[in-house]
């Protein structure tokens, strides 16, 4: 086996995983990131966004492919359905950032994966957003996550897996543990 493959497990290269944890270790400033979107209005209720970089290890960065996400509301929710709605977007995040999170904590470890799916299912009323009633929340009530996990360790170990993705998930801690977020409007 050459070196480029002993150094990638699951698609993932460990010895720059790992150079990065060591490197952040010995200078934390290149812990401080970053991240922005750019969003567009359309029509209705439809909107595009674009993510035109962002700031990290010490310096700025520009993503490798331009990527748009149009997101709308369905036709029963006064939309055209063009595209996923922000809450599904959310809950695509929440999803996302778990599974990857699994992909690098197991090649970490040294776990090859043969799979990982995930359901992400989030229950919301209604009545909040549409202003019928004060006292429901405009966001979900519960969010509920399942993993299927296969690999070459013991359920319990692919179990631990999941668990850790979660204590480290930047989005699971957003959505669980709320963070601060400010509004305004930028003057002409």
């Amino acid at each position: 086996m050459s070196i480029t493959q002993e150094n990638h497990v699951n698609g993932v290269d460990t010895a720059t995983l790992f150079a990065t944890i060591g490197a952040v270790k010995e200078q934390p400033e290149l812990a401080a990131f970053r991240f922005r979107t750019a969003h567009r209005w359309v029509n209705g209720t439809q909107s595009e966004a674009r993510f035109p970089g962002f700031y990290g290890a010490g310096q700025e960065h520009t993503h490798q492919h331009d990527t748009v996400i149009t997101a709308d509301h369905p036709v029963v929710l006064v939309g055209n359905d063009n595209g996923p709605t922000p809450a599904e977007l959310l809950l695509n995040a929440l999803g996302a950032c778990l599974t990857a999170g699994i992909g690098n904590i197991a090649s970490a470890r040294g776990i090859e994966l043969h799979g990982v799916r995930c359901t992400v299912e989030g229950d919301i009323d209604l009545r909040g957003i549409l202003g019928i009633d004060d006292v429901v929340r405009n966001g979900f009530d519960n969010i509920r996550v399942v993993f299927s996990v296969e690999g070459d360790a013991e359920a319990e170990q692919l179990a631990e897996l999941v668990a850790q993705s979660r204590a480290r998930s930047a989005v699971f801690d957003v959505v669980s543990h709320g963070t601060d977020v400010t509004v305004e409007v930028a003057g002409r």
